[in-house]
């Protein structure tokens, strides 16, 4: 591997097609959000925050805060309320109660060569960028359109679940160039080893 291209520990994926769905791929195949540093590179990944914007006060709690309303909202996306209701309506309850608090107001700068960029008023609260999650994820259950294009990858051992926007809705894996991948060269090689045989 060339000098400088390492994968850090907590590489992050945003290929799911929503923030809450990318929220929920932070836990395969390890734990990704381990770390305030973690945290904070999926926070400006996902596009909470503008690139640049400082979050000084990530620390513990913002990652207990976003592992929680992870929890919940993998529960509503996989979980049909019949499984387990008071453990659904619990996650319910949290997951509007979290997007009832306000989010980041954001701001149209100038930037040095003219033309505008995005910048928040102020620093962010976890409150309010766990409400900008929470309210991706409310969008994302009460839209039934949306709601019916949320699949589950088939990749061997993968628990993505991404929203399949392709053509004909036939998307299979949470990434071809993942889980697409391991799948045609697993097929090629019971090929040549049927071949062989």
């Amino acid at each position: 591997m060339a000098l400088g291209t390492a994968t850090p520990a907590y590489e992050l994926r945003f290929d799911a097609g929503r923030i809450c769905l990318d929220l929920l791929a932070t836990t395969h195949p390890a734990e990704r959000l381990d770390s305030a540093e973690a945290l904070c590179a999926w926070i400006g990944g996902a596009g909470l925050v503008p690139e640049g914007t400082p979050l000084a006060h990530a620390d513990g709690p913002w990652l207990a805060g976003f592992r929680e309303l992870r929890a919940h909202i993998g529960r509503l996306v996989r979980a049909p309320h019949a499984v387990d209701p008071p453990s659904w309506d619990r996650s319910l309850a949290r997951v509007n109660e979290a997007a009832r608090a306000s989010t980041p107001a954001p701001l149209a700068v100038p930037a040095e060569d003219g033309r505008l960029i995005r910048e928040l008023a102020g620093p962010p609260t976890c409150a309010e960028l766990l409400a900008v999650v929470a309210r991706d994820a409310i969008e994302l259950l009460t839209d039934p359109v949306a709601r019916a294009a949320v699949r589950e990858c088939e990749g061997d051992n993968c628990p993505l679940v991404y929203l399949d926007t392709s053509r004909g809705r036939r998307r299979r894996w949470c990434s071809s160039e993942v889980c697409g991948n391991r799948e045609r060269v697993a097929r090629h090689r019971r090929r040549v080893a049927l071949t062989r045989a």
